[in-house]
């Protein structure tokens, strides 16, 4: 669309995002009802990009880890979304901003703040905002992290001006309470609130959710909502597709990295170039191909800090996955978010299933398989070295239909873990059977997956 016409673009975006308001009431209303709606289709990918002034800025005042403005210059922004583009010129991408470089002063800072504007209305990029550098309910209160979204929400619209709103959050974490603020409050549906398989890596631990899109229950962010009861109207994403293989592991457990996946910092920062861009796709596949023929659909996501680099990476696996997978959409945080909850108005229908072999990277053994089911009722994983034909072993049993709760004073540890879990940090953490479960155990996975009921 030329910038001389009429009908602007800024005008087009704003016409477009009360389009997806409706379609959200639109969706809310159908769950109210009670309204069957036809599976989400497709392959969808999401990019988002971090721009920061210090390298984790765990609350306005108080930041950790080293000071990185001199990367996060206009200059490096603009690198970034030249690479996006190159890679795939008719995506979108979001752009989540700290606190800090929502308020810096220097005049680098405002140029970039207006740069990101720009993006809104040339391209249509999401520009919102990171609370806590990922890790804000382990550094502060529930309250004070409400009301620094609050103020930063209205610094955002403020900026990219034109009556704009974000159509979601990036918040690495965020608890149940504040997405629940969110959707009642902010009329905000999309939060990108967890960091699937995270433990014993980083400044914070959040293992024991489900990989993909599911609606929070009150009781706990990682918890798929049981019924109308506990539930939330925000649709909790992830925040990186990692390889499944490695992220059983605890942390750098055997000197394997449990994060690797599409990220780059793991894998080509970590693998070099050829190995880690090829870690990258086989992450990838493993959504886009067997992902996508058990699900219907497949999504595949990632959190790249501009101070970070590696754009050229970020031009070849677009390129790549446009190649391989040309019918993927490349959406915002909160289009992809928004998508979802408008074909599923509850956690009723969820059965995500995942099927993956190791690819050879460090940590993903090609001998072994894994088997993922995540539902609303629990999450299962099956562990097998599929050359020898062997019995599958459960390294993960999390039940969701369990009492739980959140911690209440602010720690490192969020996870939601009870029968099993595949980090293997408790005493009780030790594979076994399908048949050495509980028979109550065995009884709720055996209904609703019976072709596992063979004596295995």
């Amino acid at each position: 669309m030329a910038t001389d016409d009429v009908y602007s673009r800024r005008e087009f975006l704003i016409g477009a995002a009360g389009a997806a308001v409706s379609g959200a009431l639109k969706a809310q209303s159908a769950m109210a009802l009670g309204a069957s709606t036809s599976a989400l289709r497709g392959r969808f990918l999401t990019h988002v990009s971090v721009v920061r002034v210090n390298q984790i800025e765990v609350t306005p005042s108080r930041s950790i880890g080293e000071d990185e403005a001199t990367d996060n210059s206009p200059a490096h922004i603009r690198s970034r979304r030249e690479a996006f583009a190159r890679g795939c010129p008719e995506g979108r991408m979001t752009w989540a901003v700290s606190w800090l470089a929502l308020n810096d002063s220097r005049q680098e800072y405002k140029d970039a703040r207006r740069l990101l504007a720009s993006y809104h209305d040339r391209y249509g990029d999401e520009v919102t905002f990171i609370p806590g550098g990922y890790f804000a309910p382990m550094y502060d209160t529930r309250a004070h992290n409400r009301e620094t979204i609050h103020k930063a929400l209205g610094l955002i619209s403020s900026m990219v001006g034109g009556g704009y709103r974000p159509q979601c959050i990036v918040a690495g974490f965020l608890d149940a309470e504040n997405q629940r603020y969110l959707a009642t409050e902010e009329g905000i549906h999309v939060c990108q609130g967890q960091i699937w398989s995270q433990h014993g890596i980083d400044h914070g631990d959040g293992d024991g959710g489900i990989c993909y899109p599911y609606y929070p229950s009150r009781e706990h962010y990682l918890k798929p909502a049981q019924d109308a009861a506990d539930f939330i109207d925000c649709v909790c994403l992830d925040g990186w597709t990692c390889d499944f293989l490695t992220a059983r592991r605890e942390g750098f457990e055997g000197g394997f990295n449990s994060r690797l996946g599409v990220g780059p910092i793991e894998a080509v920062g970590n693998l070099g170039t050829a190995a880690g861009r090829k870690e990258m796709l086989d992450t990838t596949a493993v959504h886009f191909d067997r992902g996508h023929a058990l699900n219907g659909f497949g999504w595949v996501t990632g959190i790249w800090e501009v101070s970070v680099g590696h754009d050229e990476d970020l031009t070849y696996w677009l390129q790549a996955v446009r190649d391989r997978w040309p019918d993927t959409s490349v959406l915002t945080e909160g289009e992809f978010g928004l998508k979802w909850r408008e074909h599923t108005p509850s956690n009723a229908s969820l059965n995500y299933q995942f099927d993956a072999r190791g690819t050879g990277a460090p940590g993903s053994e090609k001998e072994l398989e894994i088997e993922w089911y995540m539902n609303r009722e629990f999450r299962l994983a099956l562990l097998r070295n599929w050359t020898k034909n062997e019995a599958p072993m459960v390294i993960d049993f999390t039940r969701y239909d369990l009492p739980t709760q959140e911690p209440q004073t602010l720690q490192r540890e969020w996870s939601l873990m009870n029968v099993l879990n595949q980090k293997g940090t408790r005493p009780q953490d030790k594979p076994q059977r399908l048949g050495q479960l509980t028979a109550e155990d065995q009884r709720q996975i055996f209904e609703r997956y019976p072709n596992l009921n063979d004596g295995r």
